[in-house]
């Protein structure tokens, strides 16, 4: 069955570009160049150069969700296709906007046959309550250590400057993952079909851009 788009008052990433802009705004004079200088870093780096791109075959992976479930992608795809997003954790303002995106269009999702999974390294207690707070209704699913992330090439380390901004601003990442690498997925979209091969591909080191909702849906179509 094709998926069609409903029409939205802005882009994904019109949102998140504004959310951006207030968020560098409000920052402090000491603030500012640090978060500026890393955005410069990294997009000088080769963070996410080796991600799994389209037309390569999903790496297969078993996971547990908040409620200590158990599942694999394998399983999943059996019975359709798998729209696969890993995201930062619940504590990232640009991915509670994704999630707001991909909860409008999980309905079309599913009447296309296909399923959203979403991902991250956040502790079990951590992602029932992102489940709760973003109200979704999709499977999210517990990646310990980024292991998953690993295999399809998505890790980033936050680097010393930018923790120590985080720990300021009350983001305790480790404590949120139960691990001390400072080290989240870097956010990534994919859409696997029944075969288990990645059809469409979003992968953006720069993770203030995410894969927009009509594209998805497009992929799916």
């Amino acid at each position: 069955m094709s998926a069609t788009a409903e029409p939205t008052e802005a882009k994904l990433n019109d949102q998140i570009a504004e959310w951006v802009e207030g968020f560098m705004g409000d920052l402090s004079d000491d603030e500012r160049p640090v978060v500026t200088q890393f955005f410069e870093q990294l997009g000088a780096s080769d963070v996410g150069a080796h991600a799994i791109q389209a037309g390569e075959e999903a790496p297969d992976f078993t996971a547990t969700d908040f409620q200590g479930d158990t599942v694999s992608l394998s399983a999943f795809l059996e019975k359709g296709p798998v729209v696969l997003s890993f995201y930062r954790g619940g504590w990232c303002p640009i991915c509670s906007l994704e999630f707001a995106a991909l909860r409008k269009i999980y309905p079309q999702i599913r009447e296309a046959g296909a399923e959203l999974i979403a991902i991250s390294p956040e502790t079990r207690e951590k992602a029932k309550e992102t489940v709760e707070t973003k109200e979704l209704s999709f499977p999210v699913l517990i990646d310990p250590d980024n292991a998953i992330a690993a295999k399809y090439g998505l890790i980033m380390r936050i680097c010393d400057e930018i923790q120590e901004l985080y720990i300021k601003w009350g983001l305790d990442i480790p404590a949120w993952n139960q691990e001390d690498s400072w080290q989240v997925p870097v956010p990534a979209t994919y859409i696997i079909d029944t075969t288990g091969i990645i059809r469409s591909a979003y992968v953006d080191k720069d993770y203030t851009h995410r894969m927009e909702p009509e594209e998805i849906l497009k992929a799916l179509g």
